[in-house]
């Protein structure tokens, strides 16, 4: 069974209508038995690090979503879902992320506009299950003031003022910067490949 979580998000809608094209079915999961259940996770993120984090911990399910993601469950974080399984972010300093990886999330410089909204190129610098079948230079759409800095699990960057993860692959665990939901085809293509793993 393919998880969705569902803390309330903004994208969830969109999301569940890219699984319904591709003809994967689903389940909308708020609670740690629904995540323990899971075949597959897939959290979706839009809004604030510290509105996010706070609701997983008002709906009891920290434990439960770490404890699937270190046990092998694959795992797909969408924006906020990516920078969530940081240790935390510049935008709620005070906020826990998962910790599944080191490292903060930072605010784009000064001197960037913010948010980074719009179409934007992905460079592709290691190989990944995501890539399966898609163009070399894919576009995809972005919309978000924060990034994770390059890190050894990036398997694509993409360049905004600074380099910066936007695709995230290490073992079972995925993440992306942007918007597959919004992505057109390759977007479409990248969440069948997490499917189809």
């Amino acid at each position: 069974m393919i998880a969705i979580f569902d803390y309330g998000a903004g994208n969830l809608r969109s999301v569940e209508n890219t699984l319904g094209e591709i003809g994967a079915a689903y389940t909308l999961v708020r609670d740690a038995a629904g995540l323990r259940k899971a075949s597959k996770i897939i959290l979706p993120g839009v809004g604030h690090f510290g509105q996010m984090m706070r609701a997983l911990d008002r709906m009891q399910v920290r434990e439960a979503l770490i404890e699937c993601i270190r046990g092998d469950v694959p795992f797909l974080g969408i924006c906020l879902g990516l920078q969530a399984l940081f240790t935390s972010s510049e935008e709620a300093p005070d906020v826990q992320g998962l910790g599944i990886f080191d490292g903060v999330v930072r605010r784009f410089p000064r001197e960037a506009r913010v948010p980074h909204m719009g179409w934007n190129e992905l460079e592709l610098c290691a190989p990944s299950r995501l890539f399966s079948r898609i163009d070399p230079q894919p576009y995809v759409y972005f919309a978000h003031s924060y990034y994770v800095p390059e890190t050894h699990a990036a398997a694509a960057i993409c360049r905004y003022s600074v380099p910066y993860t936007a695709v995230l692959d290490a073992g079972n665990i995925f993440g992306v910067q942007f918007h597959p939901e919004k992505s057109g085809p390759i977007g479409l293509r990248i969440v069948k490949n997490f499917v189809e793993m």
